[in-house]
């Protein structure tokens, strides 16, 4: 009886959106495997987004912020300018085909809210060489990350927004071990939802 009434409680752990948004790329694979075997940061829950058009992902990924039990987002891509992962710390106000603005009224930039600092001593720490960057690559990473982060909403309790690139060169497990890592720093800054969210 006792199983019955915990299984009908509500999961209180804040939930990671962890979206590799590159077709055909193994990081997809990566992130799809760490849900089906039940791995999760301490304390939350991954919910994992694969790829898909950016236009539509950037709906979908907001969607999902809407839901109060979703916490932050890690955004999940490749990075062309460097050996190491790269946590980038902004995104320009840039259409995804073009250099014109994609958005008329929107901020030049937008800063992520991921604890950048914590994820690339954490991903150190793992033996694994990361930096965080200010540097956009004009990708649907950029885009996604810009998309998302204007998107917010203009309060204290702002879900935290992060972009891993991981470089092109690393095989299966120094990505999994990454896209972990940087997952689990992001939700030590993640307190268990208050009971009135579920109300």
């Amino acid at each position: 009886m006792l199983d019955t009434i915990a299984e009908n409680q509500p999961d209180r752990r804040p939930a990671i959106l962890v979206c590799a948004y590159e077709a055909a790329d193994p990081l997809w694979s990566v992130v799809n495997a760490e849900t089906a075997s039940g791995w999760s940061p301490p304390g939350t829950r991954l919910r994992p987004l694969g790829p898909d058009e950016p236009a539509t992902l950037a709906g979908l990924i907001t969607g999902q912020l809407s839901d109060a039990a979703c916490r932050a987002v890690l955004l999940v891509g490749r990075t062309r300018k460097s050996n190491a992962f790269r946590i980038q710390m902004r995104a320009e106000n840039r259409a995804l085909a073009g250099g014109k603005k994609l958005s008329q009224i929107g901020p030049a930039l937008a800063r992520a809210t991921a604890p950048a600092a914590e994820i690339v001593r954490a991903l150190t720490d793992v033996g694994l060489a990361a930096d965080a960057t200010s540097d956009s690559e004009e990708d649907a990473g950029s885009y996604l990350l810009y998309r998302v982060l204007t998107a917010l909403p203009d309060n204290a309790d702002v879900p935290s927004v992060g972009l891993l690139r991981a470089p092109v060169s690393l095989d299966d497990d120094a990505l999994r071990l990454g896209v972990q890592t940087a997952a689990a720093a992001m939700s030590r800054n993640l307190s268990p939802l208050p009971r009135a969210r579920f109300i």
